[in-house]
This record gives structure tokens, sequence and C-alpha cells, in this order.
């Protein structure tokens, strides 16, 4: 039985080359928790087998992770996001994540495989088992094909015979990776709640305080229990060392929290500042957003009042920068433009309107340090004369 290596020693027996590796592995896995043969970067998984020892005392030392390897596969079980999170998967929404639940439960007990029509008819009869109201209009048939779209995408299922959005298909299930999806044990939760706060699990302070700074682009102490604000005011600078040297991860450490960033852009699913209309109004909005009253904790109340405002006037201002498709609607803009600032961490709700964190004062411009000048004026020739280089008409000094 090996002994628990402590985090700030998991990667002091390897050598440079195989150190690099294993981070290199640990960021795949940070991005793409089931690796499969077949899917995004699924040609790392060899390396992730052959580093897999390591790696699994790397997830475990620093994040309090469960990380299965076979050969098929790889599975990195993360902590789920709690209670109040607002961010998901591109395309599915809450439907779609309640269809997914009832999709899962259904397909472990049909076998290797279904017919559409028997999984469908399954997934009705467990929702209404759990007291949902599921139909058949076409809001609830587009969640359904959704949730079947996503787990095709993650390989648990595939399309042997037809479609998941045609009228029938036969449906092959891989009952392994089927199994590895699950982080809670629904067993031992008595009601969905548990079942949430199970899956989300903090574990001990250190690995609660990491996994936020790994997976979300700012903390902030203010947001922290006074135990885990406390352990990272001692050991930032020390953190900042493990995170960089384990998964590539750069540190921004200021008076209110810190701030986390990919310099490859590899482990962020929203690039900010982006090239999309929504995406370059919300930067351009910071300025205006922010110069208002903050509250003690550095926050910044935003109304929705205020950010159309806002947006308004740079549609306005500069009509032929935007995508005409963006901007006919206002006030879907500004819902969007909102949506972007809650994923990226820099706004979070608060009743109608919504708190603009600090860190969002990162993306201000800045004046230029070193503005340019003017140039100075050439020296003046100097004066006929004589000199020690002088030449006579010969040649000659």
């Amino acid at each position: 039985m090996r002994t628990r290596v402590p985090a700030s020693r998991v990667l002091d027996e390897l050598s440079d080359i195989d150190a690099a590796n294993v981070a290199r592995c640990a960021r795949v896995l940070l991005r793409h928790p089931l690796l499969r043969p077949g899917g995004p970067d699924g040609d790392l998984l060899p390396l992730v087998y052959r580093y897999r020892v390591p790696l699994q005392e790397v997830f475990a030392a620093l994040l309090g992770y469960r990380l299965v390897v076979q050969r098929r596969f790889a599975r990195l079980h993360k902590a789920g996001p709690g209670a109040g999170a607002h961010r998901g998967e591109p395309g599915m929404t809450p439907r779609s994540y309640a269809y997914l639940c009832l999709v899962m439960a259904a397909l472990t007990g049909v076998g290797r495989q279904v017919l559409l029509s028997r999984l469908v008819a399954d997934v009705r009869s467990a929702g209404s088992e759990a007291g949902l109201a599921v139909t058949d209009d076409l809001a609830d048939r587009r969640a359904l094909t959704a949730a079947l779209r996503h787990l095709i995408g993650l390989g648990v299922i595939t399309e042997t015979d037809g479609s998941v959005a045609g009228a029938e298909a036969l449906i092959t299930i891989d009952t392994d990776l089927l199994g590895q999806l699950l982080v809670g044990a629904p067993a031992e939760a008595g009601s969905a709640a548990e079942l949430v706060a199970g899956a989300a699990g903090a574990g001990t302070v250190e690995h609660a305080v990491r996994r936020r700074l790994v997976e979300n682009p700012v903390t902030l102490h203010g947001d922290l229990d006074p135990e885990h604000r406390d352990w990272l005011l001692r050991g930032q600078r020390r953190e900042s060392v493990l995170l960089e040297r384990c998964f590539g991860l750069v540190t921004e450490i200021r008076a209110e929290g810190v701030a986390v960033t990919d310099p490859e852009e590899y482990l962020t699913d929203v690039v900010f500042p982006g090239t999309g209309t929504i995406a370059r109004i919300a930067l351009l909005a910071l300025p205006d957003l922010l110069d208002a009253p903050t509250r003690g904790d550095g926050r910044v109340p935003l109304t929705r009042v205020r950010l159309r405002v806002v947006c308004d006037r740079l549609v306005e201002d500069y009509p032929s920068a935007w995508s005409r498709q963006a901007t006919e609607d206002m006030g879907s803009l500004v819902s969007l433009v909102a949506d972007l600032l809650v994923r990226l961490g820099l706004a979070e709700p608060d009743g109608d309107g919504w708190l603009l964190s600090p860190a969002a004062h990162r993306w201000l411009p800045r004046p230029d340090d070193t503005p340019g000048r003017a140039p100075e004026p050439a020296a003046a020739a100097p004066e006929p004369g004589w000199s020690l280089f002088d030449t006579d008409e010969e040649g000659t000094p």
C-alpha cells in the first residue's frame, strides 16, 4: 500500500520530463473528466494510462478527487458544483438536465441495447414516478433529445441504427461508462438536496479551497468561510507554485482575492475578451458599469436598467461594429451580456440585478505609461573647422 504523498511533494520523485507529462495529462482530465478513444483529446488516453499512478496521487493529494483509469477510458470524479451553480453544459437547459437524470435512471435497467421508443416510454414512466410533469410537446421533445445527444457525446450511448432525433432508433449502451457518470451515491441520499450536497463534497479545507481556485476564474476572500479564507491567506504563494507546476495555471493575487488564468486558454470554456458581439459589448461596458458606488466588500450593484442604458449607448455609438442579428433584440442582448459576466465569475445574480465582482476592474483599459514623445530635433551639423582626421587635397593628413 502506497503512503499518501503530501500535496507539496506530489511530483518530486519524477524527472522534469515525466513531471511535465503528468501536468499535461492532468490538464486534459480537468478539461475532459471522461476521457475515451474517439472523444476530445482521446489520443492522450495511453499517456494517461502510463502515468495513472502519479496522476491519481496528484488529484487525491491536491483536490481530493478520485481518478479511475482503464485502458478504455479515464474518469476523473470531480466534485459537483453544488446548489446555486450558474454554469452548465452548453445547449443544456434545466429541463434537459431533468431528462438527463431520467434517461440515466432508465438506462440502468435495459441492458446493452434498447429501442428509442422503449427508452422514451421508460423515461416518461420514471418521470411520473418522480412526480414530474412529463409531456410530449415540442419543448419536452427538444429537452429529451438534448439529453440523449449529451450522452452520445460522452460515448455512453451510440446510435447503432437510426437517430435519436427521428421516429425510431436502436441504441447501444456502454454500461461501463454509464456506471462511471454519477459522482454522488443515490442510494445514500434521502433527497435531491442531499444528493447534490454529497456530490459537491467539500472535503478538507485545503481541498475545498484548491477546488475553488482550479474550477473558478475568481475566488474572493469575502466569499470564503473564515477558516477557508485564513488558510488561503497564509498559503497564497505556495498555492500559486503548486497550481502552476501541476496544472499550468497562473494566479494573480489581489487584496480582494485570487484570479486564476490559463495562459493557453485550454482550461477556459469561455474565452474573454472574445471576438463576438456579446463579448465585445460586455468588455466595453465594464468601465461605465464599474463607475458607481461600491459596497463594503468591493462589489458594485448593477440593475438591469443601468445595463440596458450602457448597452444601448454602445450599440448607438458604434452601429456598424456589431452583428445585426445580435442587436435586433436589445432585451435579449442585455440578458446575454449579463449571462456572460456571470459565467466568467465577474458578476453574480442579486435579486432582479447583479453584483459586479472587484475582479472586473482587471479588464478596465489602462493608459499607456510610456506615451509617445515628439522626436527630438536632429543635432546641428558641426561648423567647418580643423579636425585631427582632416585630409589635404592629396589625401594625406
